[in-house]
């Protein structure tokens, strides 16, 4: 365990940093009441810091708002907290424990979730490509919903859950014609991507893939149709899209029990819920966002005459992304003339893409600054680079630092919690990093960092 210090500390460093990150009289930054120069002394850098505290306020932060806004328009909400963001045995516990479920896409995260000991029941299994194998290790556990994602896999749900002998409980998901969000490859809602069935029409004016499938799941007696899931994207501030997307899905539902009787008692949102990732932004309002949407479904319920059903969510980013941050020792630092005459002074960071792939994938930003020390040197246009062999390994495209940065500087990047290490590789066999949780003046490592014996390990010669 790793202990704080006895120095004073001075204020929050506010957005977009977790609420336990403070600066110290002396310029050291501390997370969680732990000093990131005694974090990177004991466990190295680089390293992944997880501020459990914070995490825990956010996961609440969701189920009481959902919660309220929707007893108030009469139904229940369900809040899963999406694995695909960060999902460690810890992390699985501390959502559990602070009344959530578990979303996950894959037979690791399920395998996670299990040893964590979240019970099969409160547990999704999504996934646009789901082995059997996967399909039938949830089936075994007992999860509480598979969330179908294509014709096929109806038939294949079916198929496997008839050899177990049992009835398979199923959401199929839906694409709404709504997307929202940031960069193209994560807005998950429009007709030319690989996820969910089209609510339009056939092109022969018939049904579409998104109702077939609704029809065959009823027709199906190895599955029980649970009801309808809608994910319209990542990183939305804007809670119109949910809206728009809630009145789609809820006009599906409607159309359904008008055909074969059955009004399907669940419809699930997705997440997408943004944060802030630099000084100034603003975040999705947990409480804004509830009560909006509420509105929404109570109001398209109302119009179509039908029953609320039970709404269920999956935030995952907004409750583990603003919770972490990336902690780096500063090397090479090296100024760079630009051709419109400014300089930029590249600092090179002992990780880089290996831990933190989202600015080279998607151009994300993100902020960064000197947390070891302070410091009244000028600042200086600054780009922060990490130590791979890749032009586009950047970790900040653009920031300002202070003028006497150098190597040994300890450099922390905010709002890295969520996508970081679940996005990590072995680029240039470099070893991942441990997560490390730091709350009430002490840490723990949750997942250690690899060693280069790891990777050698898994090479058989």
């Amino acid at each position: 365990m790793t202990g704080a210090g006895n120095q004073a500390t001075t204020g929050v460093l506010g957005v977009p940093w977790s609420t336990g990150v403070r600066r110290r009289d002396d310029g050291v930054v501390e997370v969680g009441g732990v000093g990131v120069d005694a974090l990177a002394a004991q466990q190295g850098t680089p390293a992944y810091v997880l501020d459990e505290a914070d995490f825990r306020a956010r996961a609440r932060g969701y189920r009481t708002a959902f919660a309220t806004a929707f007893a108030e328009v009469g139904t229940g909400v369900d809040v899963y907290y999406a694995g695909k963001a960060l999902l460690t045995v810890a992390v699985a516990r501390w959502a559990r424990e602070e009344g959530l479920r578990v979303d996950t896409a894959s037979g690791g995260e399920l395998a996670v979730a299990l040893r964590a000991g979240v019970p099969g029941a409160e547990i999704g299994l999504h996934g646009n490509n789901k082995s059997d194998a996967e399909i039938l290790a949830a089936l075994d556990a007992g999860v509480g919903r598979i969330i179908v994602d294509s014709l096929v896999e109806i038939d294949r749900v079916a198929a496997l859950a008839g050899s177990r002998g049992l009835v398979a409980p199923v959401m199929v998901r839906v694409t709404t014609g709504v997307h929202a969000g940031g960069h193209e490859y994560i807005s998950t809602a429009h007709e030319d991507q690989k996820f969910g069935l089209s609510v339009n029409p056939g092109p022969d004016g018939g049904d579409g893939p998104a109702m077939r499938a609704l029809l065959a799941a009823v027709e199906r007696p190895e599955l029980h149709l649970l009801g309808i899931h809608s994910h319209i994207g990542s990183q939305i501030l804007d809670p119109a899209g949910f809206e728009a997307a809630a009145r789609v899905v809820l006009r599906l539902r409607a159309e359904l029990a008008e055909r074969t009787g059955v009004l399907v008692g669940e419809v699930d949102l997705g997440g997408g819920y943004g944060i802030a990732y630099l000084p100034g932004e603003v975040p999705l309002d947990p409480d804004r966002i509830a009560k909006d949407v509420a509105s929404a479904v109570a109001a398209v319920c109302a119009e179509l005459g039908t029953p609320l059903p039970r709404i269920s969510i999956e935030p995952g980013r907004a409750i583990v992304g603003p919770a972490g941050l990336t902690l780096y020792t500063v090397g090479t630092v090296k100024p760079v003339a630009l051709d419109d005459g400014r300089v930029r002074t590249y600092v090179s960071v002992d990780g880089g893409m290996s831990d933190n792939i989202r600015p080279a994938l998607y151009e994300a930003q993100y902020h960064a600054e000197l947390v070891g020390r302070t410091s009244t040197a000028e600042p200086v246009l600054a780009r922060v680079v990490g130590k791979h062999c890749e032009s586009g390994d950047i970790v900040v495209h653009e920031t300002w630092l202070p003028g006497d940065v150098r190597d040994g500087d300890l450099l922390a990047v905010a709002a890295t919690g969520a996508y970081g290490r679940s996005m990590a590789s072995n680029y240039n066999l470099l070893t991942r990093p441990p997560v490390v949780a730091v709350s009430g003046g002490a840490s723990r490592v949750l997942v250690r960092r690899e060693t280069v014996d790891d990777l050698l390990a898994l090479d058989l010669g």
